[in-house]
């Protein structure tokens, strides 16, 4: 049994506690017993609406009927099983109109069928209020009912509890896409199948096993930030997608250390990234005095230092963006020394440094020389200025530039 003067006094606790809007929740609840209403004495193909007064606790309920005319409606005549069978083996008529074979391709618009139950004809809609239009809604009363049964009342909770489902994670939602591309902090709930999941508050957040960091542990309860990549509305996936590999939470993490970012004295200008390893980080002053790589390091390396301890192992190489390449070039080898940089023919440049600087300017495994090419994008060959002509095993390494969020973007005149 519905107690319909409990759901109005119920009505904003609930609001309160799923933290929603409270027509949100009286719109579910009204929803819930218009579909109860309906299957215990509507009618199949009627529109039922209900309204709840919240002073009184009484309860309304309408049929909704639609104004339509012979131009808007299509009406079928009620055909036998066998009328039914034959029709079903029948090509799909073409318009009368179109050439052989089109009425295959191109489908008319279908009108909706005529209902008595949703429908009112114009004309019968006019002698009721002269100034009715055609496609308007008319509300018609229906008879209020206060005893649902036992299996509508089950149907009223199973609604109610649908909707607001629906209005928390819209809620939800709507609170999260003024969060897109920022950093977040939350707690490491469960893992399943190499994903994270994450408790962010009134929502789980989860971190795929492709966002995550390669050789970082998480464990359960342990409190991390993470960036919020994207915000789905699909109700069939995760709503909140989390990452701490993406070259942009590298980036946010300085805006918070750095308030030379966050007002926009200094600029990001392009970042490159192997996560859990290293980063090149490329920023420009926009103010005369300023020392962009000095802000991002911090007095001894306070600030960087706080973004590592947020990484764990990954280094971080700050070098000054520059328009010359060859100047930009030498610098995204840091932390070595080049001699001198040669630029070449489409987008290829050949980086000279001293005999016991290579292996530093090269890294491990071809890695600086790999980043410091994503970073400028340009080809980039390391030589040793004593021995210019021998290729270092390594020391080749090409990429397409990236912008400021660690995004491949195209090359002008390339």
């Amino acid at each position: 049994m519905l107690n319909i003067k409990e759901l109005s006094r119920a009505l904003k606790q609930v609001a309160e506690e799923k933290g929603l809007e409270t027509e949100k929740v009286l719109e579910a609840i009204e929803s819930s017993i218009a579909a109860a209403y309906k299957k215990e004495y509507g009618e199949r193909g009627e529109i039922v609406k209900a309204k709840l007064d919240l002073k009184t606790g009484a309860l309304i309920f309408s049929r909704i009927k639609t104004v339509v005319d012979e131009t808007t409606v299509r009406f079928v005549e009620e055909k036998s099983e066998d009328e039914k069978n034959i029709s079903g083996t029948q090509e799909k008529p073409r318009r009368h109109d179109a050439p052989p074979g089109v009425g295959e391709q191109t489908e008319m618009p279908v009108l909706p069928r005529y209902n008595s139950e949703r429908h009112i004809f114009l004309t019968e809609a006019k002698e009721i209020n002269p100034q009715i239009k055609l496609g308007d809604e008319m509300t018609f009363p229906l008879e209020t009912q206060e005893d649902f049964g036992r299996i509508a009342a089950q149907t009223a909770k199973q609604v109610i509890l649908q909707k607001l489902r629906e209005s928390e994670r819209d809620s939800i939602l709507r609170e999260w896409h003024d969060k897109e591309g920022t950093i977040v902090s939350g707690i490491v709930q469960r893992f399943e199948r190499g994903h994270v999941y994450v408790d962010l508050g009134r929502t789980v957040g989860v971190m795929f096993a492709n966002e995550s960091i390669p050789g970082e542990h998480y464990r359960s309860g342990e409190r991390l930030r993470f960036l919020v990549l994207a915000v789905q509305e699909d109700a069939r996936l995760p709503g909140i997608i989390l990452s701490r590999s993406h070259p942009k939470f590298i980036t946010k993490l300085f805006e918070m250390e750095v308030p030379e970012l966050s007002e926009g004295v200094v600029e990001v200008k392009a970042i490159a990234r192997e996560p859990g390893n290293r980063t090149k980080i490329a920023v420009l002053s926009k103010t005369e005095g300023v020392d962009p790589v000095g802000a991002l390091v911090g007095q001894r390396g306070t600030r960087v230092m706080a973004v590592n301890n947020e990484l764990g192992q990954e280094k971080i190489d700050i070098i000054e963006w520059s328009d010359d390449p060859q100047k930009f070039i030498g610098n995204s080898l840091s932390p070595a020394k080049t001699t001198s940089v040669e630029a070449l023919p489409r987008r290829e440049a050949r980086a000279y440094v001293p005999e016991d600087q290579l292996s530093l300017a090269i890294g491990k495994g071809g890695q600086n020389v790999r980043l410091a090419a994503k970073l400028t994008g340009w080809k980039i060959d390391v030589r040793s200025q004593n021995r210019p002509e021998e290729v270092q095993e390594g020391g080749i390494a090409g990429s397409v530039p990236v912008d400021e969020d660690g995004e491949e973007k195209g090359v002008l005149g390339a």
